[in-house]
């Protein structure tokens, strides 16, 4: 699949779709197309599990008759079927109760001419190099130490994709994209405690993977590490969270500041704008046009443009996250945020790991959290947690079966720092964070 050379025809199928409904009669509509094409092939102890072709492609109209909204979508692109679909949704619109907030965003926020972001780098969906890469990973990882049992499997996916947008306000604008990952699961075995853990790598590009052999001994030894945990006695004590955590745990932020959140008053962070929520040294910048950017993106999913934006200066909050109809009920304007945020860069403190986990002396690094005990409305926050128990600024030994608990306003607040290592690998690049304490729960 070329996805490039898809565009013209999604394209033209866009426009063709709204065309019909404004014939229809559609006061406003918008459509969104894509097509997929990828592979996904895995192996377990270096025997052939899986190995999976797709090719997807589906087409979603909105339309509005007038302040009524109906939606419908269709994978078969056939003339009738579209026509039908765009049938269907004048049909649902007729039907549902005028909403004075719904309709497009503003014609003026519209995206003119979308910059490439350089996201597409087509690779031959080659199922044995794939397959080689997942026994290639296994086999490091199976050689690396007597204490690796077995594997739990390793993966590779590969998927190059187009995307089109277009409205009734003139709007019709795709992209290519693409994206690969590896991913490497192992088991491990000491004195009757069995353990797992992973080790992962993904880019726009092919060549930006890691080595299949140091992803599956970054697996190994990322297993060999949680031999032996214990538990611990309840306590309350500062918390190190992974960085690769860091990002999700940020996430909830992102939930809570989020304009569907915000108009239900269902967050913890309404009425928030313009307040400290972070420790006055945090910063957030989101940078939608990173060239390869896996959140990059010159458009929302409403056409409206994306650009550069700092969330949070000096732990102030500046913007909520907002797409056109919850901005509406907000009585302010969408800011490009249908779909979702694109790529939060967050301030760091400047500290190494090793001086993370000294500043924080004694207390607990977490690597893991399990669970959704996570209260968007309250801020309340419970969740399962592994990781390492720290003494003097040093790992001492692997802890499981432990919770740890707080209030995510409070959590935010209390970050004393954030490590200059970022997780690069998610829309939120962030180094560990580190809290000045939380409640664990254990014995």
């Amino acid at each position: 699949m070329q996805a490039d050379k898809e565009i013209p025809e999604i394209q033209s199928i866009v426009a063709d779709v709204l065309a019909l409904a404004t014939q229809k009669g559609a006061t406003q509509a918008e459509a969104s197309m894509s097509k997929v094409q990828g592979i996904s092939v895995s192996t377990r102890m270096q025997e052939v599990e899986t190995i999976e072709f797709n090719n997807d492609g589906g087409l979603g109209i909105s339309v509005y008759v007038g302040a009524r909204k109906g939606s419908a979508s269709t994978a078969d692109l056939s003339k009738e079927a579209l026509e039908l679909t765009v049938e269907k949704a004048i049909q649902i619109a007729k039907h549902t109760s005028e909403d004075k907030y719904s309709g497009l965003a503003e014609a003026e926020l519209m995206v003119q001419n979308p910059i490439d972001l350089e996201l597409y780098y087509p690779q031959a969906l080659d199922t044995e190099q794939g397959l080689k890469m997942c026994a290639d990973a296994e086999g490091e990882a199976l050689s690396s130490d007597k204490r690796i049992k077995q594997s739990d499997g390793c993966s590779f996916n590969a998927n190059l994709g187009a995307r089109v947008y277009g409205n009734t306000h003139g709007v019709n604008f795709g992209y290519p994209s693409s994206r690969y990952g590896l991913t490497c699961v192992m088991i491990g075995e000491q004195d009757g405690d069995m353990q797992r853990d992973y080790a992962y790598t993904v880019g726009r590009e092919f060549s930006d993977l890691a080595q299949p052999k140091s992803v599956g001994l970054d697996a190994a030894c990322n297993t060999l590490a949680r031999l032996g945990a214990r538990k611990l006695d309840t306590m309350n004590v500062p918390v190190l969270i992974h960085k690769e955590l860091a990002s999700s745990f940020l996430g909830h932020m992102v939930g809570a500041i989020s304009g569907g959140s915000l108009y239900r008053k269902s967050s913890f962070l309404v009425d928030s704008i313009n307040t400290q929520i972070l420790p006055n040294w945090f910063n957030i910048y989101e940078r939608p046009h990173i060239k390869k950017g896996l959140a990059s993106s010159a458009f929302d999913n409403e056409g409206v443009e994306t650009y550069d934006m700092d969330i949070v200066t000096d732990g102030v909050l500046n913007h909520y996250l907002l797409a056109s109809y919850s901005a509406r009920r907000m009585g302010l304007k969408t800011n490009g945020h249908a779909g979702g945020i694109h790529n939060w860069l967050i301030s760091d403190t400047g500290e190494s790991e090793k001086e993370l986990l000294q500043k924080m002396g004694t207390g607990l690094y977490v690597t893991e959290l399990m669970g959704h005990g996570v209260n968007l409305v309250t801020g309340d926050y419970s969740r399962g947690a592994s990781g390492f128990w720290v003494e003097n600024g040093e790992i001492q030994y692997p802890v499981h079966e432990v919770t740890i608990a707080g209030n995510l306003k409070d959590m935010l607040e209390n970050i004393i720092a954030v490590g200059a290592d970022k997780e690069l690998r998610s829309s939120i690049q962030t180094g560990a964070i580190l809290l000045e304490k939380m409640a664990i729960a254990g014995n």
